[in-house]
């Protein structure tokens, strides 16, 4: 997964779109984010999930996910390690954060 698939699977959701948040790309839907790219760094992405579909992926791949420290992380921010994941992860990552926006 290259930040450029992050990318091209979050802009294909419906009503999704690219701004940006403290200097890092953001997926939004609607004005809520969704997703962002290149945080804490350029390895890393953060899908916006409630705490039952963290677990689950944290649990299920600790290698790929896992919760974003701080106050992001206590209401579900996750972090997806983008050289780890394979596009159908990311993808479904990605149509759960966006599902619990839109």
């Amino acid at each position: 997964m290259t930040a450029d698939d992050f990318r091209r699977i979050a802009l294909a959701l419906p009503g999704a779109a690219e701004h940006a948040h403290m200097s890092h790309p953001d997926f939004r839907v609607g004005k809520r984010i969704f997703a962002t790219l290149f945080y804490p760094d350029p390895a890393w992405a953060m899908v916006k999930l409630n705490l039952e579909q963290r677990r689950l992926l944290t649990e299920a791949e600790p290698d790929i996910f896992a919760p974003v420290k701080g106050g992001w992380g206590k209401n579900g921010a996750t972090l997806l390690r983008l050289d780890r994941a394979d596009e159908a992860t990311a993808a479904s990552a990605l149509r759960m954060a966006w599902g619990n926006l839109a």
